[in-house]
């Protein structure tokens, strides 16, 4: 039995993250009801959904945006330009920014009631920040996937240690999705020990974390490398896992990025120590050590300065004018 007879639409599901984002969201049984919407005609993997014989779904494909958006109660979206080599994530803010705003208004004028949006193409923090702003919705009802950061850094753990993913615990990155994230690792345990412990033996000597936690913010340019195009899998997979949780399935495991304004963060969007249920998204600040403290600052600043360079460009207006477009910033 689906989760919940709600609209699905996957933005961008003609392109390799969409299409693996609709697989994944038919094989976990989500709803009965998932549109695929893209600019380029997703009808050719609208087909091959069907004739893989999932049953009790009704798959339609469009490239209309009012067909795909009305009584739309889900979204993810992946519908901007992906990440080429040599590119980092802030090289696609002012194209994939404006995309965002176009996305922004279509929920706005088509699915004002929609209850939660998922959005991944990057640079994410920033893009999500501008869907949410242009779509009126409250904060709590957008999010960005941040998770792969933390992900990556459990999974290079558990490949130097020789265990399974799930005996590494407390790993989080949290900040912006990029090369300038906050890797905490004072709350990481493996197998039951506490990595701080371990840090600085001949086990795993202090060089070896910091060239770790240096590979983990490029990690996507290391798939690049590998695959020779940007990752697909992992944010398809995990994009939906954040998408179930919303549905009233399995609350999600990881950071996401979230809304944040408060006495020391304010006007971003950028990964916290979340919650992901079906009210949406709630965070807290976490807490490190003063040196991951002051890493996330650092994280903090460098994301202001790609919103402000947003307001040079004349995407998002000065944050003393966003209340007038959404009254719930």
């Amino acid at each position: 039995m689906a989760l919940t007879n709600d609209k699905l639409v996957i933005v961008g599901a003609a392109g390799m993250i969409g299409s693996n984002m609709v697989q994944t969201a038919l094989m976990m049984g989500l709803t009965t009801d998932i549109c695929l919407y893209d600019v380029f005609s997703p009808e050719g993997v609208a087909e091959e959904m069907r004739q893989s014989g999932f049953g009790d779904v009704k798959i339609t494909a469009t490239t209309d945006a009012k067909e795909a958006f009305t009584n739309a109660k889900y979204i993810i979206s992946s519908g901007g330009a992906p990440r080429k080599e040599g590119m980092t994530r802030e090289d696609l803010l002012k194209g994939n920014c404006e995309i965002a705003e176009g996305l922004g208004k279509d929920i706005k004028t088509y699915c004002p009631d929609v209850k939660h949006v998922v959005i991944i193409f990057n640079p994410a923090d920033l893009t999500g920040l501008v869907t949410l702003l242009y779509s009126g919705l409250k904060p709590s009802q957008v999010t960005t996937l941040a998770a792969l950061d933390t992900t990556r850094l459990q999974s290079a753990l558990a490949k130097k240690f020789g265990v399974m993913q799930s005996e590494i615990t407390g790993c989080a990155t949290y900040g912006g999705h990029g090369e300038q994230m906050a890797v905490f690792g004072s709350h990481v345990e493996i197998d039951g020990r506490k990595l701080t412990d371990i840090v600085g033996t001949p086990e795993f000597p202090a060089e070896e974390w910091e060239q770790m936690k240096a590979d983990v913010t490029k990690g996507g340019a290391q798939i690049i490398k590998l695959r020779g195009r940007s990752s697909f899998q992992s944010p398809a997979y995990l994009s939906v896992e954040m998408i179930r949780s919303v549905m009233g399935g399995e609350k999600f495991r990881f950071p996401v990025g979230t809304y944040v304004c408060n006495e020391k963060y304010n006007h971003i969007m950028m990964a916290m120590d979340t919650m992901l249920d079906e009210n949406g998204a709630t965070y807290k600040v976490p807490q490190g050590t003063p040196e991951e403290n002051a890493k996330l600052d650092a994280s903090y600043e460098h994301l202001c300065k790609m919103r402000d360079e947003l307001v040079d460009l004349g995407i998002v207006p000065p944050i003393s004018e966003w209340n007038k477009i959404n009254p719930n910033l």
